[in-house]
């Protein structure tokens, strides 16, 4: 019998070896917490974790069967042809809404580019002058002095 030399548990070394895995490289700690939750799923054996595969690849192509995916969650039909078509003509109109405000975003962040150009030409434009003004009269004062 083959025997795993860290156990998937809560103990104090799989904790500790989790919070390093994190401090380390995040992955590390992540494949730590799932080996500390799921890993006596796997029993160390390789049928074992090939059967957890394949049951997990069959039920998210199950999910994906009956189920849309839109924007970050799943969407089912309703099984209502008029309603399903109601609500694919409201998601697109609030598809093309989303899009509209998102040119409008775009416009507003493109026209706070073009006064802060503005201001920023003009600041400088004062500071040249002023620059050149105190440089003419520096050349000036100097010239009378000598």
């Amino acid at each position: 019998m083959h025997t795993a030399i860290i156990k998937p548990q809560w103990s104090p070394l799989t904790i500790a070896l989790m919070v390093l895995g994190f401090v380390i490289f995040w992955p590390l700690g992540l494949a730590m917490l799932a080996y500390i939750l799921w890993g006596e799923m796997f029993g160390g054996s390789t049928d074992k974790a090939e059967r957890f595969v394949n049951r997990s690849r069959a039920w998210a192509e199950n999910c994906s069967k009956g189920h849309a995916f839109r924007h970050g969650g799943f969407h089912s039909a309703s099984g209502n042809a008029a309603f399903d078509e109601y609500r694919a003509e409201q998601l697109k109109r609030l598809e093309e809404e989303r899009r509209r405000l998102d040119g409008e975003i775009h416009a507003f962040h493109e026209y706070m580019r073009n006064l802060r150009m503005a201001r920023d030409r003009e600041e400088f434009d004062r500071f040249m002058r002023d620059r050149n003004g105190n440089r003419s009269s520096y050349g000036d004062n100097n010239g009378t002095n000598a």
